[in-house]
């Protein structure tokens, strides 16, 4: 006997459901993320709408009063990006005949300028972490472009014996339940990286020093495997190693950047250097080359010239 949908549902009421659904079908951290916008951004009124009655002028009108309270285009676009996905389950489900969420236009967020470190600055930050922990994460971010969760979810076991290659294969994440380790995002996120010989002296002395702290901790020792550790071998909670980055960078003298922006250096010098950016997009593990490209624009320019010259050399004669 087919089952008889209940007509009556809400906006509120079948957002729950939704959340039920995909909870555990989406990264932990995730799921948090879209309860959360639910919960805080869509407004009581709005989640006793009837789903059946729910329409795009609904939404726009929610995203109006959300830009209102100062909310900027980004979240409320990712917002729109939520029940949009959430409105088209409702479609499959034969809850409602079409996404209103379609006919809705959410703002165009204000595109932040990429802080760009060059060389210089990116060789200030290497020379300051020297001998403190922030070394080897330090190294490992500039030397292949990892994220943070990234580079905190390594572990040895994921680096070849000779120190040549790593797989990323994990992302160390805080949630409500504690930290987790979970598969990158996408599919081109699980990826081998070739790591440089300049990064060998860093991941030497990190294995050298966390068998002295082993030695130290004894029984107190956590033994995680990771290549970045919180000084007893346990994980570095995410939220705790930002605010310890800004305290060296502080310490140090040197002017705030993100850790992330150190991901954005490594493509950058790369690019700079002449790597193809098809080798960059695949090192930093984006979906496409296109995500590449437009994201680090600001260097096209100068290989624009190099093309030219190279095409002169070739026709100088």
């Amino acid at each position: 006997m087919e089952a008889v949908l209940d007509q009556s549902l809400d906006v509120g009421a079948y957002l729950g459901k939704w959340l039920d659904h995909v909870h555990g079908r989406v990264r932990q951290k995730t799921w948090q993320t879209y309860e959360s916008m639910i919960r805080t951004r869509v407004g009581a009124d709005f989640r006793g709408i009837p789903l059946a009655d729910l329409h795009a002028l609904h939404l726009q009108g929610l995203y109006a009063e959300l830009m209102k309270t100062g909310l900027s285009g980004g979240s409320v676009l990712n917002l729109h990006l939520v029940l949009s996905n959430s409105l088209s389950q409702a479609v499959r489900w034969g809850y409602i005949g079409a996404n209103p969420a379609f006919g809705a236009q959410p703002p165009r967020p204000n595109r932040k300028e990429l802080e760009v470190l060059d060389q210089g600055a990116t060789e200030a930050i290497l020379k300051a972490a020297r001998r403190t922990r922030m070394e080897a994460p330090v190294g490992i971010a500039i030397a292949t472009g990892m994220r943070r969760g990234e580079v905190l979810g390594l572990r040895w076991s994921d680096i070849d014996p000779a120190m040549s290659a790593a797989q990323v294969c994990r992302t160390l994440q805080n949630t409500t339940e504690g930290l987790v380790f979970e598969p990158p995002k996408t599919r081109r996120s699980r990826r081998k990286v070739v790591l440089p010989a300049f990064l060998t002296p860093y991941l030497t002395r990190q294995k050298r020093d966390q068998a002295r702290r082993r030695k130290k901790l004894k029984d107190r020792w956590v033994d995680s495997d990771v290549v970045v550790d919180f000084v007893d071998g346990s994980p570095w909670n995410p939220d705790s190693f930002s605010p310890a980055w800004s305290t060296f960078l502080k310490k140090s003298g040197l002017p705030h950047v993100r850790f992330h922006d150190l991901r954005h250096a490594h493509a950058t010098l790369m690019l700079s250097k002449g790597v193809h950016p098809k080798i960059v997009s695949e090192r930093l593990g984006h979906a496409s080359i296109g995500i590449t490209l437009d994201t680090y624009s600001h260097v096209l320019p100068a290989m624009q010239q190099e093309a030219a010259d190279a095409f002169d050399e070739l026709f100088s004669s």
